[in-house]
């Protein structure tokens, strides 16, 4: 049986860039108006890395695109160091979780150089020395000149990982980015980001399903309720809780799925 669940205690962080004040999102359909996302508020610590978690069509994603700026807020607002968020910016990168996000016609570090060069502002010189140290970090120096269409699923969502860190953007936004891949790829991948986050200090949104993902990736978790989307829980995760199979990891992962699920349920290591 899984240990109970410590009371988290909220740690001390920077002033946080991200504000999501009240924020609820809506789209029209020919039955009316539907509400995807009601009145979530929450902040976005410097150097945190804060987990949306929920069931498919609770809105997590669609919240994250409304921090990208891809979508308006229906009421509520969302900034970014105090100035209201209007648009999508380099200040904000997304990582999706489609492999076609690249740019087909570029190899993978001219991926990582345009990315530079337009959000930074490099020189063609200057993209290139900075493409190639974080090419070689996600481990994909050899590939280097490879096509995208080239490669594995999570060989891209790695040149997609290294594009977006290179860009030094104000705040990481994750969507699912590693749903698509097999279950030893994605756990490989989370592993991979995680030392990233730690090494870089960046700050994350990162929207998933995966309970033992968002212990495993986040500093924080919001559980987010059925359609439409509410926050329904708030969990801080201690760092000894990021160790899978540790007590602390089995006890905050059954503290979470009794919340979703509404009964505890016995978790067990998923080391072998």
């Amino acid at each position: 049986m899984a240990m109970p669940a410590e009371k988290p205690v909220a740690p001390a962080l920077a002033p946080a860039p991200l504000v999501v004040d009240r924020v609820s999102l809506r789209y029209a359909t020919e039955a009316g108006t539907v509400t995807a996302v009601d009145d979530v508020s929450f902040t976005i610590g410097r150097g945190e890395r804060l987990a949306l978690l929920g069931p498919s069509g609770c809105g997590k994603s669609t919240l994250l695109r409304a921090v990208g700026g891809f979508i308006k807020p229906a009421s509520g607002e969302i900034r970014l160091h105090g100035a209201p968020v209007a648009g999508p910016g380099p200040d904000r990168m997304v990582v999706f979780q489609e492999f076609d996000q690249l740019l087909p016609w570029r190899t993978v570090s001219g991926n990582v150089e345009f990315a530079l060069r337009r959000a930074r502002g490099l020189s063609r010189k200057e993209a290139k020395v900075v493409a190639k140290d974080w090419i070689g970090r996600v481990g994909l120096a050899k590939f280097a000149d490879a096509f995208p269409h080239t490669l594995s699923g999570g060989m891209k969502q790695r040149v997609a990982i290294a594009r977006a860190f290179a860009v030094q953007p104000d705040i990481l936004l994750m969507d699912e980015p590693f749903a698509a891949l097999d279950a030893l790829s994605r756990r490989r991948m989370q592993d991979e980001l995680l030392g990233l986050c730690e090494e870089t200090g960046a700050t994350a949104l990162f929207v998933t399903h995966a309970i033992d993902e968002a212990v495993h990736v986040g500093t924080r978790i919001l559980v987010m309720t059925p359609h439409p989307g509410r926050v329904a829980a708030e969990y801080f995760v201690p760092e000894a809780a990021r160790r899978r199979g540790s007590p602390q990891f089995a006890a905050l992962e059954a503290d979470i799925q009794s919340k979703i699920f509404g009964h505890p349920i016995a978790v067990e290591s998923d080391d072998v």
